[in-house]
Parts: C-alpha cells; sequence; structure tokens
C-alpha cells in the first residue's frame, strides 16, 4: 500500500542521498564510521526487567507504556529529556565514550545524529529477528535511507516539519521565515537551536537551496540570525520550550515543529503552525539502542509493539506527528477522519513540494562553531 504519506515521505528519502554527499560530516566530533563486522548487535529474548527510554517532550500517547508494561511485564521508565540533538548528545557522551548509557536502553535522536553517534561507535546494530513488526510494517520510503540503508541501528519514531508556529490573534500576517525579522515582532519571536532547522530556513527565505549551499551561503544566514539576536528581535533560540511562551502570549510566533502545533492547538485554537512561504524542513526521529544498554530485550520487544498499527495509530492520535508505520492512516480513516485528513499528519505530495529534508554544510565543524556562537553569545 502506497498511500499519500509514503508518496511524501519519498521526497524526504530521495534528498536523504543530497545529505549524505555533504562532505566531512563530523562536525567536530570523532570520525572513522565503524565497521559493521565490529558494531556490537543488541540482542533479543524474552523481555523482563527495567527498560529506560529517552525522548522528545510530547512525543507519545498516555497508555501505550502501560499497555507495554501489562502485556510484557517490562517495568518501563520513559524519559521526555531530549530537548535538543546536541545537548542531548553533549549530556549523554561522557557515558558513552566509556561504553555506558546512563541506564538507557532506547534514545531517540533525529537522523543525522543517529548516524553521527553510530560513526564515532556509540550505538548497537539491532537483532531484526527480534522485530518481524518493523520489518514488516515500515513504510517503503523509511526502508533505506542513504545514512542506514539496510536499518541496521535505526527504527524510525516519527517524521515531522520544521516551520513556523503563530499565535494567530497576536501575528495574523506571519507567513515567511523573512517575517520574524520584523521590528514590530521585536523581542516576540523564537527560534530553534537545532541548526539544521534554523539556518535552512533562513537560507530558503533568502532564496538559497539549502540542499546546494555552500559554506558561505550557511555563514551569510548564520550573520543575519545573529543581528536579530544581538538587537534583540529574537528572544530565545528553544527546543521544545517555545511551547509555555506561545501559550502565555509572551512569543507570537516561533519556528517549531508540527506536531507539537497541532497539540497546542487543541488547548488554545489560536496556535496554528503555517507552513513558511518557502517552504519547510523534513526530518525523521529514530529508536536507536546505545551501547551499553543494559535490557537490550526490553527495547527490541518495545520497538517491535511500537510497530503494531494499532498501536502506533494511538501514538499518532496523540502526538500528531507522521507516523512511520504502514496502515495507520486507514485505522485513523474510521476512527478519526479529522486526524487521517489533516495535512501536517498525512501530507500529501503537493502540501510538501516546497520542503527539504534536513542537509549539513561542506565544512560542518566550522558552520556548527558559528551557529554555537549565536547561542552562547
Amino acid at each position: 500500500m502506497l498511500s499519500k504519506l509514503t508518496t511524501a515521505l519519498a521526497v524526504l528519502i530521495g534528498a536523504l542521498v543530497l545529505a549524505a554527499c555533504g562532505g566531512d560530516d563530523s562536525g567536530g566530533l570523532e570520525s572513522g564510521t565503524e565497521d559493521a563486522a565490529d558494531v556490537e548487535t543488541a540482542q533479543g529474548g524474552d523481555p523482563s526487567g527495567e527498560l529506560t527510554i529517552s525522548n522528545w517532550p510530547l512525543y507519545i500517547d498516555k497508555q501505550t507504556i502501560p499497555n507495554f508494561e501489562k502485556e510484557t511485564g517490562v517495568t518501563t521508565k520513559y524519559i521526555e529529556d531530549i530537548n535538543d540533538n546536541t545537548e542531548f548528545f553533549g549530556k549523554l557522551r561522557p557515558q558513552l565514550s566509556q561504553g555506558e548509557s546512563g541506564g538507557r536502553s532506547i534514545i531517540v535522536p533525529t537522523d543525522w545524529m543517529a548516524a553521527k553517534m553510530y560513526d564515532l561507535g556509540y550505538i548497537q546494530n539491532l537483532d531484526k529477528s527480534a522485530i518481524p513488526n518493523v520489518t514488516e510494517n515500515l513504510i517503503p520510503s523509511l526502508q533505506s535511507p542513504s545514512f542506514d540503508p539496510e536499518r541496521n541501528y535505526t527504527v524510525p519514531w516519527q517524521s515531522g516539519m520544521t516551520g513556523i508556529i503563530v499565535r494567530k490573534d497576536l501575528a495574523p500576517d506571519i507567513t515567511s521565515i523573512n517575517d520574524l525579522f520584523d521590528p514590530k515582532y521585536k523581542g516576540k519571536v523564537t527560534m530553534l537551536s537545532e541548526m539544521r532547522d534554523t539556518v535552512p530556513l533562513v537560507m530558503k527565505a533568502d532564496g538559497v537551496d539549502p540542499a546546494n549551499a555552500t559554506d558561505e551561503d550557511w555563514l551569510a544566514a548564520i550573520d543575519k540570525i545573529q543581528e536579530a539576536a544581538d538587537s534583540g528581535q529574537l528572544r530565545d533560540f528553544t527546543g521544545n520550550d517555545y511551547a509555555d511562551d506561545l501559550t502565555r502570549g509572551d512569543v507570537v510566533a516561533a519556528i517549531g515543529w508540527s506536531g507539537d502545533a497541532v497539540q497546542l492547538q487543541a488547548d488554545n485554537p489560536n496556535i496554528e503552525w503555517r507552513m513558511p512561504d518557502e517552504g519547510c524542513m523534513l526530518w525523521t526521529d529514530n529508536m536507536e539502542i546505545p551501547v551499553g544498554a543494559p535490557n537490550t530485550a526490553a527495547a527490541l520487544a518495545f520497538m517491535n509493539y511500537v510497530y503494531d498499527p494499532e498501536v502506533a495509530a494511538d501514538i499518532t492520535e496523540y502526538v500528531q506527528y507522521i507516523s512511520p508505520v504502514d496502515g495507520v492512516k486507514e485505522i485513523l480513516v474510521d476512527r478519526d477522519p479529522k486526524i487521517a485528513n489533516n495535512q501536517l499528519i498525512f501530507p500529501d505530495e503537493k502540501f510538501t513540494e516546497d520542503c527539504t529534508i534536513q542537509v549539513s554544510p561542506e565544512d560542518e565543524q566550522a558552520v556548527d562553531e558559528a551557529f554555537e556562537s549565536v547561542l552562547t553569545g
């Protein structure tokens, strides 16, 4: 079955090839991709004991964890402690470098960080015999990304779009990323601390295709962001924590993620995610099992469990992001047609035609450092 979602995500996966060709992707980290033969494989088995999962906020429904515990007997600690890929990696890296995971058996970084952590030897391959639901139900367009073409070490959790979240009662005219630089919104605008979301969107607004951007293009966009930060135009750089400021009205517009906006809108109808005039950024977050994971059997059992289409539909109904599991839309057509027909959850090809997959600059270390200086300045 090839749904509209599958068609739309084909654009994302095709663009991953371009992202993989961005030159040195070390970002200042140690280089040296692991030989597959040298990578430890996380083993399956009868799940038991305790499982700790690190994920992003607002990213799972209220019943999946209790239902998983009831079905498997695994006591599950679900931590919402990923707010930014680089920040989370910096926190976990000292333990990973010692072959420890801080007790975590599943982490959920975005695709570029997922690949980087694997290249550093911090991630295990997966015992695919333990995750038959993934093999059977992963949508075709996500089965062979360029950074992990055989899905040896990643299982997609959710995909989404990065654009503008607007308080339409306070800033009804914002439709472009360039509108965030309008002086009338000084001090009431935030951008993401995720460089691969924020900087490419600024480039797109200035007519630069991120897939073909030079390092000079990246640095010019960062200079523009720096000037806005120095002038007080930008209130802050955030992860998911833009939600409270939007709800209070302290922020009228934020570069933000599609699913967050759908959830926030349920409580405040004046909050709306908007496709920027220039198009959005597309991304996928992936489950991985880190080195030193204390319970790989339970981790694999969880991955397999959430790839049951009925379970995945429960998650989609709550988180409002793009599911990687085949059959979810068909379930939601019957259960909640409003969700099944929402372009933010099941986007068609036309809706995402101007969108771009997250990419990296050729000299990633230099550009990362330049952007980090904006964040810390």
